[in-house]
């Protein structure tokens, strides 16, 4: 028996190698005054910019460009909102990481309306947002958040009072996501690495989501499968692999669908604060805690053998596991060794060389939701499972 299920829309979306070719087409089509969003390496170092902005210019577009150093907060996406705002803006277009396109969400969604973002925002401000846009395009630059088949723009406030929130609307999904594997090429080692466990934490914790369904499912295992043959092929040879950047660009894609419509668990639920609160890569949050938040599921999900989350989880240990034909146990072991192992090739950083200490854990725990993780840990499993990435 199949469960009932809703799937919402898709962004129209163009894959493939070279595809960065349609985007001054693409432009052109919905809008003469163009705003145009980067990160300042992202796209400079793939060495398609110039090719990406003489095509914009080719159609005679009026081009605007701004620069996005960081993950957006606040204050930045009123700032550029406010200097565009009745400047005639007709799309908006982000070619970045996940920080660009979210900049490039909520600054497409707040042209067309009054007031601060602050306003906006899931449990900060008060307001409800219509719903109005510029309309938007998103070309990643890495393959992690999935960000270009969202609704929702992440922005961050850093400090004692910080947080991660949402401006979230239906409407806000872009309208076109081209997504071309060779502008990921030049993502460095490091990003490639915190990116992809970003992808790959957001494709578990929706597989084994409580609200996932047939149609999740079926993409969640499909862009696991991607993690496993290409992550770290794409961490050690991304320069020159192009299969392998092809692979885990799917992989985000999906990831992106996936999280949109099953929701995600505690990896993210501990990565939410811990962005608030530090200064502390989404990636690297979600990356440096997968090994023991999973593993420390897996012990609490055995004591529920007929919990389906543990059907899910001896599926996925069989996806990476580099042998065949032995007991459920020995599956699930290997799985936990062999996100250590991820964690440990990928070099991806412990929290405490962002800040946290042992006096932190409470007010991240606090902070803290299970999200729709398939089991609930208790406050000390919580702490012993930041504790260990300290």
């Amino acid at each position: 028996m199949i469960d009932s299920f809703q799937f919402s829309s898709l962004p129209e979306i163009i894959f493939g190698r070279g595809k960065r070719n349609e985007l001054a087409a693409a432009v052109n089509a919905r809008g003469n005054r163009v705003l145009l969003l980067t990160r300042s390496y992202s796209i400079q170092n793939s060495g398609y910019s110039d090719e990406i902005i003489s095509g914009l210019k080719a159609v005679n577009l009026e081009l605007e460009h701004e620069i996005i150093a960081q993950e957006p907060s606040p204050s930045l996406i009123d700032q550029i909102v406010e200097k565009y705002r009745h400047s005639g803006i007709e799309v908006v277009v982000a070619v970045g990481g996940g920080s660009v396109m979210d900049a490039g969400k909520a600054i497409s969604a707040m042209i067309p309306v009054e007031g601060s973002i602050r306003e906006y925002l899931e449990g900060v401000g008060e307001k409800r947002h219509p719903g109005l846009k510029i309309p938007f395009i998103a070309m990643p630059t890495t393959s992690g958040t999935g960000s270009e088949m969202t609704k929702n723009a992440v922005i961050s406030e850093v400090g004692e009072e910080g947080f991660k929130k949402s401006l979230r609307h239906h409407n806000f999904i872009p309208e076109l996501a081209i997504i071309d594997p060779e502008m990921m090429l030049s993502c460095p080692a490091g990003l490639t690495a915190a990116s992809g466990m970003d992808a790959f934490s957001q494709l578990l914790e929706s597989y084994l989501s409580t609200r996932a369904n047939a149609m999740t499912d079926a993409l969640a295992l499909q862009g696991l499968k991607q993690i496993k043959k290409y992550l770290l092929r794409a961490f050690l040879e991304g320069e020159q692999n192009i299969e392998a950047r092809s692979g885990m660009a799917l992989a985000a894609m999906f990831s992106g669908i996936t999280l949109a419509h099953a929701g995600l668990g505690l990896v993210h639920g501990f990565a939410s604060p811990l962005g608030g609160f530090y200064h502390i890569p989404h990636g690297v949050a979600c990356g440096s805690l997968m090994a023991p938040v999973f593993a420390t599921t897996i012990d609490n999900l055995l004591e529920q053998p007929d919990h389906p989350a543990i059907k899910k989880l001896i599926i996925i240990s069989k996806v990476f596991a580099d042998f065949k034909y032995k007991q459920d146990m020995e599956y699930l072991q290997a799985f936990k060794e062999k996100l250590i192992h991820f964690t440990t090739l990928l070099e991806i950083p412990l929290l405490s060389e962002y800040g946290l200490n042992e006096e932190g854990v409470q007010k991240v725990i606090d902070c803290t939701s299970h999200k729709f993780h398939p089991v609930t840990l208790s406050n000390e499993q919580m702490a012993n499972v930041l504790k260990a990435r300290i």
